[in-house]
Parts: C-alpha cells; sequence; structure tokens
C-alpha cells in the first residue's frame, strides 16, 4: 500500500472507523482497571497507586507451557500476566504432522501472524458457509468469537505462530474443544447425532487432544468432507508484512492494520513496529486502547507514565511481552545491536495515537514556554524535532 503521511496515516486507521469503534471495544474500553474516574467520582473512588505493577512476561517461559509429539504452546493470560486483562497471547508451534484440533473460543476472536513456516486452518461461519486457507511468514488471520476451527502444519517444516485473544481470561474460561466434547458425550448420543454405529464411540479417549500428530499435509487444496458447503465470502486472512499501511520514519517504521484494511477484524488492530540500532519511538499515549506487544527480536527498554509520578521502566528481549494500559504516556527504546521488531494489537478496530511533540506544538509557544521555564527562541524550536521513530 505504499507509505502515507503521518496525518493522513491516522485519518486512514482512524476517522474511517469511528463509527464502529464503540460497538466493538465494548467492555474492554471501560474496565475498571482503564477507565479514569470521572471528577464527580474522584471522592468514591480508591486512593491512587503509588507504584505500577510489572508489565513485562516472558512468555517463552510460561510456567503453563505444553508439549506433545504434535506441538507446543505457551501462553499468557491473566493468570501469567495479571496487568493484561483485556488481551491474552499464546506462542504456538506445531510440528510437520502436527495440528490444533478442531475448536471455538466462547469469549475472545482470535487474531495470529505467522512467523515461521506454514500453517492451513479451516474455519465455519455461523452462516453455514467455510473456508480453508493457508497461511505464510508475515500473514495474519482473525476469526470472531465463536467461530469453530482447526490449525495445521503444512509440508514437511515446523511453524510458529502467535496467537492473540481480545479477552485476557480466554483460555481459563472459554475454550472449547471437539475431542473434549465428543469425550464426554454418551456413545448412543453421538450414534444418533451422527449416524454411525455406537461401537465407533465406545473408545474415544476420555480427555481433550488439544494438539494432536496427524499424517504430513501436502494437499494443495484440500476437499471438505461435504464439497456441497460453500465458501465463506468473509476473508479472515491478511498479508500484514506486504499490505499494511506504511509510515517510515528516520530510526524505523510502523505498519498498522486496522478493520479499514481488514473488516473482519472488528474488535482488534495490529501494528509491526521496526526500531533502528541507538532509536526510540516517541513518548506517545493511545487514547481508545491497551497495548499488547510480542517481542519478535532484539532488546529493548519500555518505560511507562502511569499519572500522580508513577513511572517504570522494564528492559525486554526476544520473547518477551508487554502490556500497557489505555491512556498511559510511553516510548521504547531499542538498547541492543540489532533491529528491535515488535508486532502489537490494540483492543479496538481503530489506530489512535497522540504525542508528546505533536501536544505541544498543538499549543501557543508562550504557554508551552511558560509550562517549562523556557524561553520563546526554545519552544519554537520544538517544531523542528524529528517526530515518529527517530
Amino acid at each position: 500500500m505504499g507509505t502515507t503521511t503521518r496525518r493522513e496515516f491516522l485519518s486512514a486507521t482512524s476517522l474511517s472507523t469511528m463509527g464502529i469503534v464503540v460497538a466493538a471495544t465494548g467492555i474492554n474500553a471501560l474496565s475498571p482497571e482503564t477507565a479514569e474516574a470521572s471528577p464527580s467520582d474522584k471522592s468514591k473512588s480508591e486512593p491512587p497507586q503509588t507504584e505500577l505493577e510489572d508489565f513485562v512476561y516472558d512468555i517463552v517461559h510460561s510456567k503453563n507451557g505444553w508439549t506433545g509429539d504434535g506441538g507446543s504452546a505457551q501462553e499468557a493470560t491473566v493468570e501469567e500476566f495479571p496487568v493484561s486483562q483485556s488481551i491474552a497471547g499464546v506462542l504456538m508451534r506445531l510440528n510437520p504432522g502436527g495440528f490444533r484440533e478442531l475448536h471455538w473460543h466462547s469469549i475472545a476472536a482470535e487474531w495470529a501472524f505467522i512467523l515461521e513456516g506454514k500453517v492451513r486452518t479451516t474455519v465455519i461461519t455461523p452462516d453455514g458457509t467455510t473456508s480453508t486457507d493457508d497461511f505464510e511468514v508475515g500473514d495474519i488471520w482473525y476469526f470472531p468469537k465463536g467461530y469453530g476451527h482447526s490449525l495445521q502444519c503444512v509440508g514437511n517444516v515446523p511453524c510458529t505462530f502467535l496467537l492473540g485473544f481480545d479477552n485476557g481470561h480466554f483460555s481459563e474460561f472459554g475454550t472449547f474443544s471437539v475431542t473434549d466434547w465428543m469425550s464426554h458425550t454418551s456413545p448412543e448420543i453421538l450414534a444418533r447425532n451422527s449416524g454411525l454405529p455406537a461401537s465407533v464411540f465406545a473408545s474415544l479417549p476420555k480427555k481433550e487432544l488439544y494438539i494432536g500428530k496427524g499424517k504430513i499435509a501436502t494437499e494443495q487444496d484440500p476437499r471438505n468432507l461435504n464439497p456441497k458447503i460453500p465458501n465463506s465470502y468473509s476473508s479472515h486472512k491478511f498479508r500484514m508484512e506486504t499490505d499494511g499501511v506504511k509510515q517510515e520514519f528516520k530510526g524505523g517504521y510502523i505498519k498498522v492494520v486496522s478493520s479499514k484494511e481488514f473488516p473482519i477484524q472488528t474488535s482488534l488492530t495490529a501494528l509491526r513496529m521496526n526500531i533502528e540500532p541507538g532509536a526510540m519511538r516517541e513518548l506517545h499515549w493511545h487514547p481508545n486502547a491497551d497495548e499488547w506487544q510480542f517481542v519478535m527480536s532484539g532488546q529493548g527498554r519500555l518505560s511507562i507514565f502511569g499519572s500522580h509520578s508513577r513511572v517504570k521502566t522494564m528492559d525486554y528481549s526476544k520473547g518477551m511481552v508487554s502490556f500497557v494500559k489505555q491512556g498511559y504516556g510511553h516510548y521504547i527504546e531499542n538498547t541492543g545491536k540489532e533491529t528491535l521488531k515488535l508486532l502489537v494489537l490494540f483492543n479496538s478496530p481503530a489506530y489512535e495515537e497522540l504525542t508528546l511533540n505533536e501536544w505541544l506544538n498543538a499549543n501557543p509557544a508562550q504557554l508551552v514556554a511558560d509550562h517549562f521555564g523556557f524561553n520563546l527562541d526554545q519552544a519554537k524550536s520544538l517544531t523542528k524535532h524529528e517526530i515518529g521513530i527517530f
């Protein structure tokens, strides 16, 4: 989609989606953890926190990791990462022949980014249509909550992908697997439901499969059991690395996929960010969404300002995740010798940001000078500074 100016970039990713923001953000945008009390509520609110909680977590070494013959998964839900109430993540690896069984999520939509290898998905939508799609490195998918789907490694090499969910509690309360359901339903009922003999179901394992190992998928265009089921008209696939809205800066770039570019992605916005060695992402905040980051490579430092003099800085590196609450000021530094590559999710279909530099420049020079004890020349020089990533 090429590059664009910062103002055009924000218009394309924010203003055009304004009509669906209120409906899509739901309780996440107004949760007690992220909503700030109005002036009339100040007397009733809790005393302000004296310090910020930890906001970085090592997902690769999650205590709730799972490993089997078909693959592995490490997750970061509120159980492991309490600050991240609105977004959860899973780092999943499937071996050749491995598959994440047919399942659905009752309280969360699923987003994914392919890090290595090739993944095939199948999904059924409430209108009865279906689709099977192959995803390669840099591609993303999005399945609305409740849509039945499965994930499968394609070919002879393993695949790795990051899953994101628009609810930090999804894993504990909302994943429904087909083997778990069928193994806890009587063979007689399954026979009546399927038309197969009850004996077929008599020896089903009495536990959830989760990630299984099957035959290596090599077929180019596999057909469904019932080939008459029509294909879905909704695209669940987007080529983020090639088609995202890109803005380049002196010290790196950002690339955004909102609901404008990927209409089915109604509860999240995805962002890819590169910060070059020695560069920083300027001081800014997001007025409409929490921010969840995954470090693809490199080393960085994230600093957050949470009001009432609360500032905290934490280092992170490859395989770690971080979380910034809605409206909290923050900046990112590349502290290593290689490009800091980040995957970022926001729990809103529209991308919005406000930066400290733009805010100051949007005020009269004398007013800015009076705030900080600058002289007028110093205040006016702020207009010449780099923005974005520098």
